[in-house]
C-alpha cells in the first residue's frame, strides 16, 4: 500500500550532492511544503503535496499538522554500542590530569571494559545493546554500525558478534556489525602481537564467514595497539577472504591512515592527529574520512581537520564513536553541530556526514537520499527551518522518525 506523508513544510532530499568534496548550503535541494510518497519500505516520490495529491489519489494519507522538516534517517558509522559497565572514574582521571595510555597502563581503558564485557551473557550483551540503538533511533539515527573488541578472544569476539547479530532482531534500527578483534594485544594472550592476529585469521575468520556476522574487519594501528608492519598480513589475509577493511587511524599518532589507503579500506577513522601529508594521502583516495569529534570531546584533544580533509577534495563523514571510555555521550547530532562550529563545517556538509556520506563508508547505497528507490528512513524535525537543526546543538529532537516506512513508537523511558 502507497503512503502519501504530508504536508512538509521543508523537505531536504540530499540529492545531487557528491560524494567527495566540499559542499556549500546553495547546493541543497530543499522542496517547500512537501509530501514523501513511500511503497512498503522505499521512497517512491518527494514532490509538492498538492502535486503529489492529484498524481496519486489512492495512496493513504498520512496528513501531518505544524511545521515540520524532513531530512534523510542519520547512518553512524563508527559506534561501539556493545559493551560491559561504564568507565567514569577513567573520565575523571583525565580530566584531573592523567593522560589516556596512563589510565590504560594502569589497568584502566579499553581492558577495563573487556573485563566487565567478559563477565555479560550474550543475552545480556545483546539488550544492552538493543537498549542502545533504541535510544540511538529515536534520535534519527536509522542505521548504526557495531564493532566487537572487549572480547579479545576467538570465544569472547564471538559472543559478542552473536549478541550484536541477536541485537539486530530488537531494534527496528539496521545494525551492521564489525570484528574489531584487532583492537589491542588481550593481556591474558601470552604470546606476541604477531602470534595473536595469526590466532584470530585461523580460527575467527572462518566462523565469522560461516555464521554471517560480519563481513567488516577494523583494526587499531596505533602504538598501544598494533604497528602498521604488525597488521599487514592481517588485512592482506582479511582482503583476501573477500571482507570490507576499516581502520582505527591517526588517533594519537600517525601511520594508520596510510594503512587503510594501501590497503582500500572503506574508512579511515579518528584522523585527530593527521598531517598535511595524511590529508593529502586520504583526500587523493577513495577511503573516506570519518570524523570522530566524541571521542575529542571525552579525551580533550583536536578535533579530526574536517575542513582540509574537504577543501583538498577528500569525503567527510561524522561518527559518533559511541564508547563507555572515551565517547560516552552517543549524541551523534550535539556531535556533529560542535564539530561544525570548530571545524567551519557547512550545513550540507554535516547533513552529508551524518547521512549518505556516512552510508558510503560502510558500503551502503541504498539509504542517505530522500530519493526514489532510497530506503524510507527519515526524520521530521518540528522547526519550517532546516538551519536550526544543527543550531541548536542537538536539543532539537524528532517530532518524528520513520524506519524501512514505518513510524517509530517510544516508550516514555527510550531515553
Amino acid at each position: 500500500m502507497k503512503k502519501l506523508i504530508g504536508p512538509i513544510s521543508q523537505v531536504l532530499t540530499l540529492d545531487k550532492l557528491f560524494l567527495k568534496g566540499a559542499l556549500k548550503d546553495e547546493q541543497l535541494e530543499i522542496i517547500e511544503e512537501a509530501g514523501i510518497l513511500i511503497n512498503g519500505d522505499k521512497i517512491l516520490d518527494v514532490k509538492p503535496w498538492k502535486k503529489l495529491l492529484k498524481t496519486v489519489p489512492e495512496a493513504e494519507k498520512i496528513e501531518l499538522g505544524g511545521k515540520l522538516v524532513a531530512i534523510p534517517g542519520f547512518v553512524d558509522c563508527h559506534t561501539h554500542i556493545c559493551f560491559g559497565g561504564l568507565r567514569a572514574k577513567d573520565f575523571a582521571l583525565r580530566n584531573a590530569g592523567k593522560t589516556y595510555l596512563e589510565i590504560a597502563e594502569s589497568g584502566g581503558g579499553i581492558w577495563d571494559t573487556v573485563s566487565k564485557t567478559r563477565k555479560l551473557t550474550q543475552r545480556e550483551l545483546a539488550q544492552i545493546t538493543a537498549n542502545h540503538a533504541n535510544r540511538h533511533l529515536s534520535d534519527g539515527v536509522t542505521t548504526i554500525e557495531v564493532k566487537s573488541g572487549y572480547g579479545l578472544s576467538v570465544e569472547e569476539e564471538l559472543k559478542m558478534l552473536r549478541a550484536i547479530q541477536q541485537a539486530n532482531s530488537m531494534t527496528h534500527a539496521d545494525l551492521i556489525p564489525t570484528c574489531l578483534a584487532a583492537h589491542l594485544k588481550p593481556r591474558d594472550f601470552l604470546g606476541s602481537s604477531s602470534d595473536y592476529l595469526k590466532l584470530i585469521v585461523e580460527n575467527l575468520f572462518p566462523v565469522l564467514k560461516e555464521e554471517k556476522l560480519s563481513n567488516r574487519i577494523d583494526a587499531f594501528v596505533e602504538k598501544s595497539a598494533f604497528s602498521p608492519e604488525e597488521i599487514d598480513p592481517y588485512f592482506k589475509k582479511a582482503k583476501d577472504l573477500g571482507f570490507d577493511l576499516t581502520v582505527h587511524a591517526d588517533q594519537f599518532s600517525v601511520g594508520g591512515s596510510k594503512v587503510a589507503v594501501a590497503f582500500g579500506a572503506l574508512s579511515a577513522d579518528h584522523l585527530e592527529v593527521s598531517g598535511e601529508k595524511e590529508i593529502s594521502l586520504l583526500s587523493k583516495s577513495n577511503t573516506i574520512a570519518v570524523a570522530l569529534p566524541g571521542a575529542s570531546l571525552g579525551l580533550g584533544v583536536g578535533f579530526t581537520p574536517g575542513r582540509k580533509i574537504l577543501d583538498q577534495g577528500g569525503s567527510l563523514a561524522i561518527a559518533s564513536d559511541w564508547n563507555p571510555g572515551s565517547a560516552p555521550m552517543g549524541d551523534l547530532l550535539a556531535q556533529a553541530s560542535i564539530l561544525a562550529t570548530f571545524e567551519k563545517l557547512s550545513t550540507a556538509e554535516v547533513l552529508a556526514g551524518i547521512t549518505y556520506r556516512a552510508a558510503a563508508a560502510l558500503g551502503l547505497k541504498d539509504r542517505g537520499k530522500l530519493v526514489q528507490g532510497q530506503l524510507a528512513d527519515f526524520i521530521l524535525f518540528p522547526t519550517s527551518d532546516y538551519r536550526e537543526i544543527l543550531y541548536h546543538q542537538g536539543r532539537l529532537k524528532p517530532a518524528e522518525v520513520w524506519k524501512s516506512g514505518s513510524k517509530e513508537v517510544w516508550k516514555s523511558d527510550v531515553r
